[in-house]
């Protein structure tokens, strides 16, 4: 591991702590975790909870008429290109 300083505003410092302290993490562990992450030093690091969030949205509709569609502009334009 290579030692690194960085300048931080206080209001940056202050989040960062709060942040650290809610996740049970040391702030430069946090900080490795967030460059990790702006970067993409570790590919399959979200990877598991990506999955777990899609699979958790399965069926959260179910029964929901969530994508209903009165006639609009759009349903307008799409009838005159089909009819042309």
């Amino acid at each position: 591991m290579k030692r690194t300083n960085i300048y931080l505003a206080e209001g940056q410092a202050a989040a960062l702590d709060r942040a650290a302290q809610a996740a049970g993490v040391s702030r430069a562990e946090l900080i490795r975790e967030l460059i990790d992450r702006a970067i993409g030093g570790h590919p399959g690091a979200d990877l598991a909870a990506d999955l777990a969030a899609i699979d958790g949205s399965f069926g959260i509709l179910a029964g929901e008429d969530a994508f209903t569609r009165g006639r609009d502009e759009r349903m307008d334009y799409l009838d005159r290109l089909a009819g042309a």
